[in-house]
């Protein structure tokens, strides 16, 4: 038997020499073959290369979804630097922040976006050059320009399966967001091991065309269109997930396979077309950043007629933790209420205060052990060490495992807020509230929300001799912090509890807004 490759690099040579015509991506009508993304990537990585970035140089890619995000995202592997996918929707300061703290040397950025990038470069002191994203329909001196008439082949250099290869960034509840450097390893080594067992929770056809309803910038669509990758199989590419193109997208192209959020569902399933017979292509989606309402399981079984896994995961296991498959998506099922279980080849605990294995039935902090877990985060070891005890990446999560082994979250330990499949945190919300003249305190938490499974909630206590109105706060924040973030309730409250050392109990106020419920994760 052939070995299996265990670089996105050899990933990316052995499906062009053994599917050279088979479609890779298919976005927005244009085609790539595994030939066409294996000669273009290289091109791109020889670009690279003649810039002067050498190995472990950060590239960063900011814009929507398009078959050169991955095209960028090979070169990087083939050429040891490390790709940076930038959330697009984050506003300037965001993005100056990731780029900053990532050293990013390169920077591709859609043209629309093109002017705001400019203004950056001056804070940006690593930063080499930026190129402008373009296309064949709109070819103005940018990427294709760039990388024309450089070589086709290989640039030849070692890539190991230890060697990072991108760097994602999640946010803590305090302080800045981090950056998640990722190895090659993160891609294979849980796949390896659901190959080796035959495990078909997420399992791939020669003819499957998988849809990426996630995001690049979110390790879960980079993460799912990269094993389609190593399948071989077509992945379909959008630049934003659009529920009404979707749809007729599932018909035209035969998507047989997506990875989505429950949220998603719910949007597909309100549009005017979204009939049983529009998806006879499915035959499983994955969908993740929520667990599944058992209504909503109800209306997907009977209107998409396909098989449904969830995973759990985060960028720092290198995505995937547990896995709910298909069989235990039953309607009225207890397990509906379950992350699911260990994939093959990951270890989970619930640990006490002291770090201590808890028993079954018993709630505690949720630990997992990964072989695809991150490297560290960028340029904080201490964060790294303290994320990442002994090998274990501790998820902020409070759960318990039963007898099983099925893993059901309580509650968060950290303050998270999850709306749509986004991560929220509320400090930074709390900070850019701060700044409006009328505001002498908030905080923000999650309040239970049946589409997006949560949604952001604001508490905020006015100064005296001054009034803001709830729509007046959310134009103040309109373009301070991204759309997702700013609150859609605010509830104006005398003073906000405190413990003895004057920290905002956010946990008091978010039980308010779950009380009755069980679950204090929607």
């Amino acid at each position: 038997m052939t070995a299996r490759p265990q670089t996105l690099t050899a990933v990316a040579a052995r499906q062009a020499a053994d599917r050279p015509d088979h479609p890779a991506i298919l976005c927005e009508g244009r085609v790539s073959t595994y030939g066409h993304l294996h000669r273009e990537s290289s091109r791109t990585a020889h670009a690279l290369r003649a810039a002067g970035l050498g190995p472990a140089a950060r590239v960063a890619y900011l814009g929507k979804e398009s078959e050169h995000f991955y095209e960028i995202a090979l070169a990087c592997a083939k050429t040891g630097t490390v790709l940076v996918p930038v959330n697009w929707r984050l506003t300037r300061d965001e993005i100056a922040h990731v780029l900053r703290d990532s050293d990013t040397e390169l920077l591709f950025v859609e043209r629309e976006r093109l002017a705001a990038a400019g203004q950056l470069e001056k804070l940006l002191p690593r930063l080499r050059q930026v190129v402008p994203l373009d296309s064949d329909e709109d070819r103005r001196s940018g990427f294709l320009d760039w990388k024309a008439g450089r070589p086709a082949h290989e640039p030849g250099l070692e890539t190991g399966p230890d060697d990072a290869v991108v760097q994602a960034y999640t946010s803590g509840t305090t302080g800045p967001p981090k950056g998640v450097v990722l190895a090659h390893r993160s891609f294979f080594n849980v796949d390896d091991a659901i190959h080796r067992l035959g495990c078909d929770w997420l399992d791939w056809r020669p003819d499957d065309r998988g849809l990426i309803g996630m995001p690049g910038f979110h390790i879960g669509g980079l993460s799912y269109a990269m094993q389609g990758f190593i399948a071989g199989v077509t992945m379909v590419s959008t630049p934003m997930f659009n529920s009404q193109d979707v749809l007729r997208l599932i018909g035209e192209l035969g998507i047989t396979y997506g990875l989505v959020t429950p949220a998603m569902l719910q949007m597909l399933l309100a549009e005017a077309g979204a009939t049983p017979a529009a998806f006879r292509p499915l035959r499983k989606m994955v969908y993740g950043g929520a667990p599944i309402s058992g209504s909503l399981l109800r209306q997907c079984l009977e209107t998409m007629g396909c098989e449904f896994a969830q995973i759990y995961g985060s960028s720092e296991t290198g995505n995937l933790a547990t896995c709910l498959p298909p069989g235990d998506h039953v309607p009225g099922s207890p397990r509906l209420e379950a992350a699911g279980r260990a994939y093959p080849g990951i270890e989970l605990k619930i640990v006490d205060e002291r770090g201590a294995a808890l028993p079954p039935g018993e709630v505690g902090e949720v630990w997992v052990r990964s072989p695809a877990r991150m490297l560290g985060y960028h340029g904080q070891p201490q964060a790294t060490r303290e994320t990442m005890p002994d090998g274990w990446v501790r998820m902020g999560d409070a759960g318990r495992l039963d007898t099983d082994g099925y893993l059901f979250l309580s509650d968060r330990l950290n303050d998270l807020i999850i709306a749509g499949g986004e991560n929220v945190y509320p400090t930074e919300i709390e900070n850019a509230l701060a700044e409006h003249p009328a505001v002498a305190d908030a905080a923000v938490v999650g309040a239970p929300d049946e589409r997006w499974g949560e949604a952001v909630h604001a508490y905020v206590v006015q100064r005296t001799g001054q009034h803001a109105t709830a729509r007046e706060l959310m134009l103040f924040l309109k373009g301070r912090i991204a759309a997702f973030k700013i609150p859609t309730a605010y509830e104006f409250v005398a003073e906000l509890p405190r413990n003895p050392n004057g920290k905002v109990l956010r946990r008091a106020l978010r039980d308010r807004l779950w009380q009755g419920r069980e679950r204090k994760v929607n």
